[in-house]
């Protein structure tokens, strides 16, 4: 079953909140869904490759970065990670790389941009907290789902 944004926004408007339009689609799954699971970081994506080496379980990675545009928090090896351990998609408030290779991937993955530069490792974030970015707040635990048409967040599943 497709679970399209635009046909969750009509049968649940009063349910959904959509984030403001600035991401572009490079996974390999263009249409993703599952639980948020949240990171806040800037320009360290230590806590990127953590996240990612835990089970998925069908989830959805949001991670705020600031929406830098300086360096990419995430890039093929730990997109791989994520299709490794059963991780639905990632939404980057920020840039990642090797998007070639990601885009031929079966994961999603939202980001504002792509930036050939790494980031430092400093291990520098918090996991698991609430996250607001696109005029939405991302809360752990509720639902993410994102397609060609945008990306919406519910308190509960829609499907």
């Amino acid at each position: 079953m497709d679970l399209l944004t635009t046909d969750l926004c009509d049968a649940h408007e009063a349910k959904v909140r959509v984030v403001e339009p600035m991401f572009s689609s490079y996974g390999g799954r263009a249409a993703f869904h599952g639980r948020i699971a949240t990171l806040k970081l800037f320009e360290d994506n230590s806590l990127v490759r953590t996240a990612l080496e835990a089970p998925g379980g069908g989830r959805v990675l949001v991670i705020d970065g600031g929406g830098s545009l300086r360096r990419a928090l995430v890039g093929d090896q730990l997109a791989a990670l994520g299709v490794k351990n059963g991780w639905a998609g990632l939404v980057v408030y920020g840039c990642i790389r090797d998007s070639r290779a990601i885009g031929e991937m079966d994961i999603g993955m939202f980001a504002i941009d792509t930036h050939p530069m790494k980031t430092v490792k400093k291990n520098v974030g918090e996991a698991d907290i609430p996250v607001s970015f696109g005029g939405v707040v991302f809360t752990p635990g509720e639902w993410l789902y994102a397609d060609e048409d945008g990306v919406i967040v519910s308190a509960a599943a829609l499907h």
